[in-house]
C-alpha cells in the first residue's frame, strides 16, 4: 500500500513539474521531453527506485499498448491543428518527404544496419522501418500551432503533416520485415504482403478514416442544434473520434494510424473554421502531454537502469550517429526541391525527431515474429530516441526562431520595395 501511495505522490509531482517547467525555463533551449527523461533517470537512481521498478517497461505488451495509445492521440491532435486543405500542390513538400525521403531513408538505414550492426535482412529492414517515422508526440516545437492561429509556415507544416502520415506509412515496411522473418512458413509471402499489407491496409486506413471523420463531423456540426455534439463544448469528443476511427479501421484490417490522422483532416473539412476545433485540439494536446510525460519518465528510468541498452556497444553508437547525422538529413535534403530556401530545406531535413512510434513498432513486430539480435535492435532504437530527443530538443527552438526572424525580415523587405514602387 505504501508503494501505491508513494507512486501516486510521485505521479502528481511529475505532473506539476511538467506543467511548471516549460513556463519557468521558456527562455532556455530545453524541451519538456528532456526534463521528463531527466526526472526518470534521477528517480531510477534514488530511493524511489522500487517505485520506478513497478512502473518500468518490463513487458513487451505493455510497451506496445502504451506507446500505441499515445501515438494515436498525438495523431489526432496533429490532424486537427492543420488548417491547410489537402491537395497535390498544397501538400507538395509532404508528398516528397513521404514518397522519396521515407522509402529512400529506409533503404539507407537498412543497409547501414546490415553493414554496421551485422543484421540479417529481416532484422535490418525492421530496424530501418521502426526508425523511419518522425514523431508527432515529441515534435511540438516544430509543428504548426493550434487551429486558426496562422502559424503554418512551410517548415512547420511539412514536419507536422509528415509526422502525421509517416507513422502509418511505415507499417508496410514493418510487415515486410515480418513477412521475410516468416517466409519459411509462408512460401507465397510476397503476394500476400503486397495485396494485404500494402494495398488493402493502406486503402482501408484512408477510406475508413475519411468516412469516420465525415460522419462524426456531420454529427458534430450539421445535426439540428439540440443534437449536435458541438453543443456539448466537451473537448473529450476528440478522444472519442480517435478511438472510434482507430478501432473500426483495425477491425477491417486497415492501418489505424493512417485512419486517425485522416479522420482528423476529414473532420476539419466539414466545418473548417469553427472555434470547437480549438477545444478539441487543446484537449488532445493535454492528454498527449500527460501520456508522453509518463512514458518518457519511465523511458528515462529504464534507460538509466540499463533495461533498454543491455547490448549497447560501439557498433550501436556508430549506427545511431549514422541514422541521425547522415541518413535522415541526406535523404530529406535530396527529396526537397532546390527552390526551397536553404535554411528551410535544412530544417525540414534535420528535424525529423525519432520517438515513441519507433518503440511501438519494435514492440509490435517482435511480438508477431522472431527476429535475430532483438537486444541489439532495442539498444539501437533506445539510443537513437534518446539522442534525438536531447539534440533536437536543444537545437530546435533557436533554429526555428532564427528562421522566423529571417522570414519576417524578408517580408518586411518585400513590403518596403512595394511601397517604394
Amino acid at each position: 500500500m505504501e508503494h501505491y501511495d508513494i507512486t501516486l505522490g510521485l505521479f502528481g509531482l511529475v505532473i506539476l513539474l511538467t506543467a511548471w517547467i516549460p513556463m519557468a525555463f521558456r527562455r532556455l533551449p530545453l524541451s519538456l521531453p528532456i526534463f521528463c527523461i531527466a526526472i526518470g533517470a534521477l528517480a531510477g537512481h534514488s530511493i524511489l527506485r522500487p517505485i520506478v521498478d513497478l512502473a518500468s517497461f518490463d513487458s513487451r505488451l505493455v510497451i506496445e499498448h502504451m506507446t500505441e495509445f499515445t501515438v494515436i492521440v498525438a495523431l489526432m491532435g496533429a490532424g486537427l491543428k492543420i488548417d491547410r486543405p489537402i491537395g497535390l500542390r498544397n501538400w507538395a513538400l509532404t508528398w516528397r518527404l513521404l514518397g522519396i525521403a521515407m522509402p529512400l531513408g529506409i533503404a539507407v538505414m537498412a543497409a547501414g544496419a546490415s553493414l554496421i550492426l551485422g543484421l540479417g535482412a529481416a532484422s535490418a529492414i525492421l530496424l530501418a522501418a521502426c526508425l523511419a517515422p518522425t514523431d508527432p508526440v515529441l515534435a511540438s516545437d516544430v509543428q504548426v500551432g493550434p487551429p486558426e492561429t496562422g502559424t503554418e509556415d512551410e517548415v512547420r507544416f511539412a514536419l507536422t503533416s509528415e509526422a502525421g502520415l509517416n507513422d502509418g506509412l511505415s507499417f508496410p515496411f514493418v510487415y515486410l520485415a515480418i513477412a521475410i522473418a516468416l517466409a519459411s512458413d509462408e512460401p507465397d509471402w510476397f503476394a500476400g504482403w503486397l495485396l494485404l499489407d500494402v494495398l488493402w491496409r493502406l486503402f482501408a486506413g484512408v477510406v475508413m478514416g475519411w468516412i469516420v471523420g465525415k460522419v462524426l463531423g456531420f454529427a458534430t456540426f450539421r445535426l439540428p442544434k439540440g443534437a449536435a455534439l458541438v453543443r456539448t463544448g466537451d473537448g473529450f469528443v476528440a478522444l472519442g473520434i480517435t478511438c472510434l476511427a482507430y478501432s473500426l479501421t483495425e477491425l477491417v484490417h486497415g492501418y489505424g494510424f493512417v485512419a486517425v490522422f485522416v479522420a482528423a483532416l476529414s473532420f476539419r473539412t466539414v466545418e473548417r473554421h469553427h472555434d470547437f476545433h480549438k477545444e478539441l485540439h487543446d484537449f488532445s494536446e493535454q492528454i498527449e502531454r500527460l501520456l508522453m510525460m509518463v512514458l518518457l519518465v519511465c523511458f528515462g528510468a529504464a534507460v538509466s537502469l540499463g533495461q533498454f541498452i543491455a547490448d549497447l556497444d560501439w557498433r550501436v553508437l556508430a549506427f545511431a550517429l549514422f541514422v541521425l547525422a547522415i541518413a535522415r538529413p541526406a535523404t530529406g535534403w535530396v527529396s526537397l526541391p532546390s527552390t526551397l530556401p536553404k535554411g528551410e530545406r535544412a530544417a525540414i531535413a534535420v528535424f525529423g525527431i525519432r520517438g515513441l512510434g519507433s518503440i511501438y513498432y519494435l514492440a509490435f513486430a517482435t511480438g508477431v515474429a522472431r527476429f535475430e539480435e532483438v537486444g541489439v535492435m532495442w539498444s539501437a532504437v533506445a539510443l537513437i530516441v534518446l539522442i534525438s530527443i536531447v539534440t533536437h530538443g536543444l537545437t530546435v527552438t533557436p533554429a526555428m526562431h532564427r528562421l522566423d526572424r529571417r522570414r519576417k525580415s524578408i517580408v518586411r523587405a518585400d513590403e518596403a520595395l512595394r511601397a517604394k514602387s
